[in-house]
Formats: structure tokens, C-alpha cells, sequence
């Protein structure tokens, strides 16, 4: 997680070297390009190189959709990109291993955003692939918003025209989108999920990250539209860290009349938390937890971003800032 002192002192720092690079466009610098948009696609990142895949197929629908827009990466998270940082000591390995450039070189937000400046480019629009917006879009948001609200003595000097944040998987608050909507969107992606666990005649479990720094209740509405679209599936939709956990809702499985389990990443990669927390040998992951009480389960790890129809969501949320902030994208 952010620090919050570091985040100010790194904002900081960056507003000094924009307003250089900006005086230095005045002078000779970086010129406006005829198409000066940039998407930046910020993930929480994963370190592990089978879930990469997850984010490169949003990725991947981004620039599908927008061929004339340039399309960067940055990891919203600290301690992934200093894990990919390490890596690069042996770069080649990682390469020949199938891992992109823009994942084992991956910048963080301030970087990536000055990067973009320096080429030229004025209109950024940064879209998290966080499932909701908790603690890491909130972090990001002040980023955003930090470097978006530079003023200078001359409007031409400005580093941006614009520079806007797209909305997570799940909404965020305000009135300016309907989460409802959103929810019921990113439902409507897990249908093979739950025509699969019918199927098997299965119970569909879920498990999220959630956030031990405040509640929400978004995982509990998305269960409530999970069991209203998709009636025939017992679905359950818990999380790591906060609530609802595995413990908050365990004792209601033996309700439903099936005792097969399909377990499943409610992230957006099945990285870390789905390799251990979710299916890991030790005894406190949720399989080993399931399997002890009698369930047979058989977990998927496959993270949602590798699901087409939810990775193109990210693609509608960047039309609809695009939209409202008046931004053209090609």
C-alpha cells in the first residue's frame, strides 16, 4: 500500500520536473502530436507470470479498440513492481519466457505519466483495473487528480489538457455513473461461470481481495445480482482481507443440496492470493478449508481479466470518460 508521506513527497517531486518540462516545451521541448491521447491501463499487477496474461488481454482489447491511441501499463502496486524490478537483472530469461517488455519494465503512475509528457502527448486518460473503488484507486485518484490541477502564469504552458481517471470494474461512488449498472454489467460477464457450476451442479465461490481499511458492501450486492440472474446457482462471493470471509458465510453452504464446490478468483489475475490463499496446500486456504469439511472443490484459476466480455467493461469505462471529458480517441 501507498505511503501517504511518501505520496506527497513523490507528487511533489514530479510537479517540479513537469513544470521544467513544460517551460522546456516553450522552448524548444516536446511539440503537441496530431493525435496527442494516451490511455495508461493501471493494474494492481501481479508477480506471477502465468496471471500476467489476465492483464495483457485487457490490454490487449484496449488497443483493439482504439488502433490510432497509444496504450501504456503501469502497476498501481509498490511491492509488485519492485519484484518485477529485480527481475529485470535477468531480463532475457524473463523474455524468453513470454513476458512483454511493458510487464517486466512496468513504471509506476507518476513515471508513466511523465514518460507520456515528454513524447508529447496532452490528454491522458488513466483506467484502473481494480474491481472497485478502494484503497489503490483512491490512491491513484490523487495522483490523477494532483498532476491535473497544475496551473502555470500561461495556459500554453500547462503540462495537460486533460488528464481524467476512468472508473473500476464495480463503479465508484458518486452520481455521475449508477454502480447498479456496473454491477449488473460485470454479472452479466460471469454467466459461463455459472451455466459451468449448474452444470456440475456445483456451489460457485468467489473469492475477492477485499480491504481492511474500510467496509463495503459491493460484495455482497454483487452475491445479491449473482443469485438474482443466475437463480439455479448457489453463489457466494467472499474475501481476503475484510468481510465477507470464507468463515462469514461457511456454515450456510451445507444449505444448498450439493457437496461440489467450484472456486474461483474474484480478481481481476489469479496471482498470489489465488495460488496460495485460494488453492494453496496449507491448511488455512480456502480449498484445504472446503476439503477438510467434507466438499469435493475444484478451483479455477483463471483471473477475470481473462475473460473477454469482462476485460472489454475496462474498454467502455475509457469511452465514457473519454465522453464526458470531451477527449476523442482513435
Amino acid at each position: 500500500m501507498f505511503n501517504t508521506v511518501k505520496i506527497h513527497l513523490s507528487i511533489c517531486s514530479l510537479l517540479i520536473v513537469l513544470l521544467l518540462s513544460t517551460n522546456a516545451t516553450a522552448s524548444g521541448g516536446p511539440t503537441k502530436k496530431a493525435n496527442d491521447t494516451a490511455i495508461i491501463i493501471a493494474s494492481f499487477g501481479t508477480t506471477v507470470p502465468s496471471a500476467v496474461k489476465a492483464i495483457t488481454n485487457i490490454i490487449d482489447k484496449t488497443k483493439a479498440a482504439f488502433p490510432g491511441t497509444e496504450v501504456r501499463v503501469t502497476f498501481t502496486s509498490n511491492i509488485i513492481r519492485s519484484v518485477w524490478s529485480e527481475r529485470q537483472t535477468d531480463a532475457q530469461k524473463w523474455l524468453d519466457d513470454g513476458i512483454p517488455q511493458e510487464i517486466l519494465y512496468v513504471k509506476n503512475i507518476i513515471s508513466t505519466i511523465g514518460d507520456l509528457r515528454e513524447e508529447g502527448y496532452r490528454n491522458i486518460i488513466v483506467q484502473p483495473t481494480h474491481m472497485f473503488y478502494m484503497e489503490q484507486s483512491q490512491d491513484l485518484k490523487s495522483y490523477v487528480d494532483a498532476l491535473a490541477s497544475i496551473t502555470t502564469t500561461k495556459a500554453k504552458w500547462r503540462p495537460f489538457d486533460k488528464l481524467v481517471m476512468g472508473r473500476p470494474a464495480l463503479g465508484m461512488p458518486g452520481d455521475k455513473y449508477d454502480y447498479h449498472k456496473d454491477v449488473a454489467t460485470v454479472v452479466a460477464t460471469l454467466a459461463p461461470d455459472a451455466e459451468y457450476a449448474k452444470k456440475e451442479d456445483a456451489i460457485l465461490i468467489y473469492m475477492g481481495h477485499g480491504n481492511e481499511h474500510w467496509s463495503t458492501g459491493i460484495y455482497a450486492e454483487t452475491q445479491k445480482k449473482m443469485r438474482e440472474v443466475y437463480p439455479g446457482v448457489s453463489t457466494y462471493i467472499g474475501v481476503v482481507e475484510g468481510m465477507p470471509s470464507l468463515d462469514d458465510f461457511s456454515d450456510h453452504l451445507k444449505y444448498a443440496d450439493t457437496k461440489k464446490i467450484i472456486l474461483k478468483p474474484f480478481m481481476i489475475v489469479a496471482g498470489d492470493h489465488a495460488k496460495n490463499d485460494m488453492a494453496g496446500p496449507e491448511a488455512d486456504s480456502w480449498k484445504s478449508i472446503l476439503t477438510k469439511e467434507g466438499y469435493d472443490v475444484q478451483t479455477i484459476m483463471q483471473g477475470l481479466g481473462s475473460n473477454d466480455a469482462f476485460a472489454a467493461i475496462f474498454v467502455d469505462h475509457i469511452k465514457d470518460v473519454a465522453v464526458e471529458n470531451n477527449i476523442t480517441l482513435q
